[in-house]
């Protein structure tokens, strides 16, 4: 029976962790916690506002003049349990096991090894006082996995040291090269209620497969709001009369929509109606055949409404939905295979007081995500809606020549293995670090595992070892 031998360091700290809980935006416990090993043994350490710690440990004898290092790796977990399992993640610590192929679990929940193992890689090796090393500078950052907002109230003057390993992520012969950042877009229509007089019916788009609008944005599968919103545009334009209700569909920024529906009132006679979506379906289907080709667009009366929004306030917001940019934008012509840049328009919803339309940017390259921006903005002017950004991130570009990637290599090649460079389109902290310094070198590096946020998650324990001792010769090779 395979055992999780608590004797080895990583394998200890890792346990002390899901002894804490830690999910998202309840990281104050596993922060303080962090805060108690860095006075125990006497390092300097830093908490800010939003529970980011930072924790620094003076150079060995021989490494006074190397260049510092920082190692860095967020605290917060994704909280997903089996259905029907009694479990509060913010107060119940996580039950661990290991099954007879070696793998770590935590019984029905996820495990949070994503980035737990790099939290525990950090302590073990800042409680190891025999591992040569140049100056180390460990950041725990909050709130990754709602959007990197942890790392985002860094302050800059902390954020002065040139290479960084950041420990989440690589299947350990990977690193990451490129990544993107990210921007929220929100589109307001403030809506005013008019008395309705109408028939009603309610527009549904289904049978989309959805996706991720990092890792599937270029699969050309359809948008179900998007759709929506051409699916009414080319009826009007055959002469059908529109008046909307509401318009909603989508369930996540980054989560390409499977589903939308629109409630509108026409004077327009049903069998006409029908026949004009009736066409629109099947032109969309043929487009989508070998992408997304299961797509309905189906039309059923519903009871009369009282009221519609204003005719020229409902058209506006669905014809934005239907001329905003959407979808894959550019490709790299580097790394093949790779999405640049991409947007999304992820979630719409009705209220009494406005519709919104929730959209999600990813570019590796800033002046991309500035230009898709200017585009949403310069169209919401033109329509008379309101345009808004909460939240942005940056990028982090791929460079061709980094010493970090360089060192990474040699060490994977003295354990027999080839080094992977892997370029995503989903954002991850490198780009907020990045940012922060422009000149950083910067690797990423973690042990295998699978199933990240979902109760199947698990960790390899054999590879949990190796990549321990690989970082550990990277740390000491950085003199």
């Amino acid at each position: 029976m395979i055992s999780f031998d608590l004797s080895k360091p990583h394998c200890y700290w890792f346990n002390e962790i899901c002894k804490i809980p830690h999910p998202s935006r309840h990281e104050k416990q596993i922060s303080d916690f962090i805060v108690e090993f860095a006075k125990e043994r006497g390092l300097y350490w830093k908490q800010d506002h939003v529970w980011n710690v930072i924790v620094e440990k003076p150079a060995s004898p021989g490494y006074e003049d190397a260049a510092p290092l920082i190692l860095q790796a967020h605290i917060d977990m994704v909280p997903a349990k089996t259905l029907g399992y009694e479990h509060n993640f913010e107060t119940d610590p996580l039950q661990l096991y290991v099954d007879d192929e070696g793998f770590l679990h935590a019984k029905n929940t996820t495990l949070g090894a994503d980035d737990g193992h790099g939290v525990a890689y950090m302590l073990s090796i800042l409680d190891d006082d025999e591992l040569p090393h140049p100056y180390l500078q460990c950041y725990f950052t909050t709130m990754e996995e709602i959007g990197l907002l942890g790392a985002m109230e860094l302050d800059p003057a902390d954020v002065k040291e040139d290479r960084m390993i950041n420990l989440d992520g690589g299947g350990e012969t990977g690193t990451g090269i490129s990544a993107a950042g990210g921007c929220t877009v929100y589109i307001h229509q403030n809506i005013e209620w008019e008395e309705n007089t109408s028939s009603c019916y309610r527009l549904d788009i289904t049978g989309l497969t959805g996706g991720h609008s990092g890792g599937q944005i270029h699969m050309e599968k359809g948008n179900a709001i998007v759709i929506a919103s051409r699916v009414i545009e080319e009826a009007k334009m055959k002469g059908m009369d529109f008046h909307l209700i509401s318009f909603t569909g989508g369930e996540k920024d980054n989560a390409i929509p499977r589903l939308a529906t629109v409630e509108f009132a026409s004077d327009t006679p049903a069998e006409e109606i029908a026949g004009y979506f009736a066409k629109s379906e099947k032109n969309i289907k043929t487009e989508l055949e070998f992408s997304d080709g299961g797509i309905t667009v189906t039309c059923t009366p519903i009871e009369k409404a009282d009221k519609v929004i204003r005719k020229d306030l409902g058209n506006a917001i669905v014809d934005y939905a239907y001329l905003m940019p959407n979808g894959f934008q550019h490709k790299s012509m580097v790394i093949e295979g790779l999405t640049v840049t991409s947007l999304n328009l992820g979630v719409v919803t009705t209220s009494e007081q406005e519709v919104l339309l929730d959209i999600l940017i990813r570019s590796a390259m800033n002046s991309a995500a500035d230009d898709l921006c200017g585009r949403l903005n310069v169209l919401a002017k033109y329509l008379g809606v309101e345009y808004e950004v909460p939240t942005r991130y940056s990028g982090w570009n791929y460079e061709p020549v980094s010493a970090m990637r360089e060192l990474l290599r040699k060490v994977e090649a003295a354990h027999g293995n080839e080094l992977k460079e892997r370029a995503g389109h989903g954002g991850n902290e490198c780009g907020v670090f990045k940012a922060l310094n422009p000149k950083m070198d910067i690797i990423t590096f973690g042990p295998k595992g699978s199933g990240g946020h979902t109760p199947e998650e698990k960790l390899d324990l054999a590879s949990f070892d190796r990549s321990y001792e690989m970082l550990k010769e990277m740390v000491s090779a950085c003199h």
